[in-house]
């Protein structure tokens, strides 16, 4: 008869097997880890990724832009969750609740963002999630720009504007917070 794979034979010698570093509890499982300080949970807390939902509002059925914006984001360090197109104020303000965020970024061509920009910081002050800052981007009239920002929109970002402009723009605006 031939060899049988794995016979004691093609196994090492026990004794020529360096000792494991990572000492293992009985069953194979590893010790418990001891207890974090209250101090390195909250180090932990504040070491966690930045998260920044990006959003396209409305019937708008462009997203080449925000796609861009999301990788640059994600590139710098942020967590970036991407909601797609054609969502609702309601839909990205559930969202921005649930994926429990630091920001929000709307993006938007269809001339819509007079309607649909409030509408989510409504819907966000409804949730008690009025302090999170919402930023907006896309083709978006100077004037139109100006009468967002009073209504509460932190930013807002026109085209041509670079990657690492926005980016150390949510650096500044998330590390002051």
């Amino acid at each position: 008869m031939g060899k049988l794979k794995g016979s004691r034979r093609d196994r090492p010698d026990p004794s020529a097997i360096a000792p494991r570093s990572d000492a293992r509890a009985p069953g194979g499982r590893s010790p418990p880890s001891p207890p974090l300080s209250a101090d390195a949970l909250r180090a932990s807390a504040t070491t966690r990724p930045r998260r920044i939902l990006v959003a396209k509002p409305g019937l708008d059925g462009h997203d080449r832009g925000a796609k861009v914006i999301a990788r640059a984001l994600s590139d710098a360090g942020f967590e970036v969750i991407y909601t797609g197109l054609r969502q609702t104020p309601e839909q990205i303000a559930a969202a921005a609740v649930q994926e429990d965020v630091d920001a929000v970024a709307l993006s938007i061509l269809s001339g819509a963002h007079m309607a649909l920009f409030p509408r989510v910081l409504e819907l966000l002050r409804e949730r008690d999630a009025g302090d999170i800052p919402v930023v907006g981007g896309g083709v978006i009239p100077e004037d139109d720009a100006r009468e967002l920002k009073r209504a509460g929109v932190r930013e807002i970002f026109g085209p041509g504007t670079s990657t690492q402009e926005i980016v150390a723009f949510f650096r500044k605006e998330l590390d002051a917070a």
